[in-house]
């Protein structure tokens, strides 16, 4: 707040530095880099604040109310729009297609706005907090994402006093700023990912979006959600809306009974997505810029949703409420050439993602789930065995160590590796995490399928700086780094160049 503070004030002072001072050969390059700079000390304090948002006191409280009482979330979820100046009406403009789903919601958001985006629309945290909201298919800048973070926050902090003290936790305050940047900009189509669960979930505010997406369901935070599939299930499925289309991917036998349930109960049209090679006898083979086996249920789903949105959307008469519910018949569609070539371009960092630096080749992917690390297993096996290797590495970070996702995974793989190497979240590690080392190094030792290092102090803690060393003399490394998206995150900014460069100069 201090750093917009400032930025305002020497904003006014340069309000006389125009385009034509550009322009001239000799520039004020002391005021453009300090103006810039104070741009980025800007950006810095608004992740500062949004980080300490964390650990706000009104935050926390209000968080162990809505764990008691969730409800309480959506009603809090209201209040922060209004305190903002976003109504109901200007949610109902964004043209949304809602996603949930314990994995693959992701990866199905990012087929979506491909084959979307092919059509002319505008659809909108990995590396950056930035990279949560997208339009176009990148992350808002760091002058947009500035300018409107402090907009939204300068207004929730104006009506604290008012409103019990209360300020919001990091991703519900997100999702504002999305819901901000995206009526601002004047998206043609918002492509909203659901936080955890559906019912409860702060991005549940909406009444009437265009389509409603579930992706795979899986046993994941059943601290909030539960513990079984069908009451996993029935979070998700607190996303239909009366009226408005459904889709889901083939879920087990219990998951889908409980999502045609609350379908029949909410008035809502749901049907089973067909397996992407049904597609394929019109249209030909369907090639995915995912790879693994697992994304042809992520693309068949995207495929539904885009062609469910556009018919609803350009052709009159499509808009209104269906009037029948529950669990219906597909009718099959063929597949344009726009969302055949949407398919096929389809990028998403951190999933399945594969990047070559000198001798070292990193496998990424996100899973952190026992049927997502069964896939992302399945996909490096193939992928890794297609090219000459000297040794391979695995990285894996998990907020607890579980042995039965990592036993699974070793069983999958079937590949020997040189290293088995475990992060945390903390540095350096402290007397848990290592004692989480001694369970997962004896749980491999028990393992018949895969050899294990010599020494128990190969499984190793990574530590920056310290792999250079052991990388220096290998001909070819292959090193794949699952189990958090965090972790995923954390290789993709070290592979990126920092901003700004230790040389940075302008020139006209």
């Amino acid at each position: 707040m201090r750093a917009y503070l400032l930025l305002k004030v020497i904003l006014h002072a340069l309000s006389d530095f125009t385009a034509e001072d550009l322009a001239m050969d000799t520039v004020h390059l002391s005021e453009l880099q300090f103006l810039t700079f104070l741009c980025l000390l800007l950006l810095q304090d608004a992740i500062r604040t949004l980080s300490a948002l964390q650990t706000d006191a009104s935050a926390l409280e209000m968080q162990e109310q809505t764990r008691i009482c969730p409800q309480l979330k959506l009603q809090a979820m209201r209040g922060f729009l209004e305190r903002v100046g976003i109504t109901a009406e200007d949610l109902d403009h964004l043209n949304i297609i809602h996603v949930a789903g314990t994995k693959g919601k992701g990866s199905t958001c990012a087929f979506t706005e491909r084959i979307l985006r092919g059509y002319g629309y505008l659809p909108p945290h990995l590396v950056e907090v930035r990279e949560r909201i997208r339009i176009n298919g990148q992350p808002i800048g760091k002058e947009l994402f500035t300018k409107y973070f402090w907009q939204v926050y300068r207004r929730l902090e104006d009506t604290k006093d008012t409103h019990g003290g209360t300020m919001p936790l990091c991703f519900p305050f997100l999702t504002v700023l999305a819901f901000h940047v995206f009526i601002q900009e004047k998206v043609g189509v918002v492509i909203l990912e659901v936080g955890i669960g559906g019912a409860y979930d702060c991005t549940n505010i909406i009444k009437r979006p265009w389509v409603c997406g579930i992706a795979s369901l899986d046993i994941d935070h059943t601290e909030i959600l539960g513990d079984t599939i069908a009451k996993i299930a029935w979070h998700k499925g607190g996303i239909f809306k009366p009226g408005v289309p459904a889709f889901t991917v083939q879920q087990p036998e219990d998951g889908l009974a409980v999502l045609r349930d609350r379908a029949e109960l909410i008035r809502c049209p749901l049907r089973v997505c067909p397996e992407l090679e049904d597609y394929q006898a019109d249209c030909g083979p369907l090639h995915l810029g995912l790879a693994g086996k697992h994304q042809h249920f992520n693309a068949s789903l995207a495929l539904q949703l885009s062609h469910t949105w556009l018919q609803r959307r350009c052709l009159p008469g499509r808009a209104r409420c269906c009037t029948v519910s529950g669990l219906l018949q597909l009718t099959f569609f063929k597949p344009s050439p726009i969302m055949v070539k949407g398919l096929a371009d389809t990028q998403w960092p951190g999933r399945t993602q594969i990047l070559k630096h000198g001798a070292v080749t990193f496998f990424l992917d996100g899973a952190h789930t026992m049927r997502s690390i069964q896939a992302c297993a399945a996909w490096f096996r193939e992928t890794s065995a297609q090219h000459q290797k000297n040794a391979s590495w695995l990285g894996s970070c998990t907020r607890l160590i579980q042995q039965e996702i990592i036993h699974k995974f070793h069983k999958n793989v079937k590949l020997s590796f040189l290293h088995f190497y475990v992060c945390s979240f903390h540095s350096p590690p402290s007397d848990q995490t290592v004692s989480a080392e001694d369970r997962l190094a004896q749980l491999l030792s028990e393992d018949s399928l895969l050899p294990l290092p010599e020494k128990k102090g190969d499984t190793l803690w990574i530590t920056q700086g310290r792999e250079a060393v052991l990388l220096c003399d290998a001909a070819e490394i292959h090193v794949l780094t699952t189990g958090s998206l965090y972790l995923v995150g954390g290789v993709l900014k070290q592979s990126r160049p920092s901003f700004p460069p230790n040389n940075w100069t302008i020139s006209r």
